[in-house]
């Protein structure tokens, strides 16, 4: 197929959608191709739904539920990645008591493709979570972590390419700045690289050599901060290539993905969908030979 310009025409739905009403209105039936992405951030080992007694989310997300959410676009569309952008762990005794385990277990269930790490996934130290890589049947992604001189050296790749109905989808991670947020000793030798320059050089490979047809970031350097510190908006403006950033770490909440410029004049979407696993983001991406086009929403679990 032809190289593709990146997002002429954005259109994002603003409705919430529960499992009983799952559809999108403003999908064009002439477009040959059609990619889902799924996504999730800082989960935080919420792996049952929240008490009917709660006060701000009764009865809302679980896994058993967003499984079934899962499912049923999958079967919809089987052109379908699941992601998610970090904080897997800590927030319930699971974690507590597991130490990953059970989250690891349960995202491979439900057959995750791809995740990066966040501050929150390093609470068990690198020893930990090197220990629970083995129950995590899905890829896990950074570029931006340095992990050469640790026991975790190897183990994590920057990206991951898939291929969906004959399109090449690359994925990289990024990952915040772990000293203040997270103690010395949990992540030992790690070092943090700048994540700016890290998504350039990822990204050329990936659109450039690579060939990838859609470049998603998977990002937990947070939505955006009131100080000059990286971002998810500042890494849009700053660098190219990268078509859709999956954000976490400041629990942002967006019931429509956010449009930024890059460096270059392009569109780039973000989208963040809080916590907790209340709710599951989604973004169709729709292609033909000349363009692609993006429709986007976040449905209540």
């Amino acid at each position: 197929m032809k190289r593709r310009q990146f997002i002429n025409n954005t259109v994002a739905s603003t409705a919430f959608i529960t499992a009983g009403g799952l559809s999108l209105t403003s999908c064009s039936t002439e477009r040959k191709k059609h990619i889902t992405i799924l996504h999730t951030n800082d989960v935080h080992s919420h792996i049952d739904p929240f008490p009917a007694t709660d006060a701000r989310n009764p009865n809302q997300g679980g896994v058993a539920r967003r499984a079934t959410l899962i499912e049923q676009i999958r079967t919809e569309n089987p052109n379908t990645l699941l992601l998610d952008a970090g904080d897997i762990f800590q927030g319930t005794p699971y974690f507590n008591f597991y130490g990953g385990e059970i989250e690891f277990k349960l995202m491979s269930m439900l057959k995750y493709d791809a995740a990066t790490l966040g501050n929150h996934d390093f609470d068990n130290g690198i020893d930990g979570l090197l220990s629970q890589l083995p129950n995590a049947k899905f890829e896990i992604i950074n570029g931006n972590y340095d992990f050469s001189n640790t026991i975790m050296d190897g183990q994590i790749k920057p990206y991951k390419i898939f291929t969906k109905d004959g399109l090449k989808i690359g994925v990289f991670g990024l990952g915040v700045e772990l000293e203040g947020l997270v103690t010395k000793g949990l992540y030992k030798e790690t070092k943090y690289l700048d994540p700016i320059e890290i998504a350039q050089d990822l990204t050329r490979e990936l659109k450039k050599e690579q060939k990838c047809d859609l470049v998603i970031c998977l990002s937990h350097l947070g939505f955006k901060y009131q100080d000059n510190t990286v971002s998810d908006i500042v890494l849009a403006q700053n660098t190219e290539n990268i078509d859709l950033i999956i954000g976490g770490h400041t629990h942002t909440f967006l019931d429509k993905p956010v449009v930024e410029i890059n460096r270059k004049g392009q569109k780039v979407l973000i989208n963040q969908v809080g916590c907790y696993g209340i709710y599951l983001g989604r973004i169709d991406f729709y292609f033909d030979e000349k363009e692609k086009s993006s429709d986007g929403i976040s449905i209540n679990v």
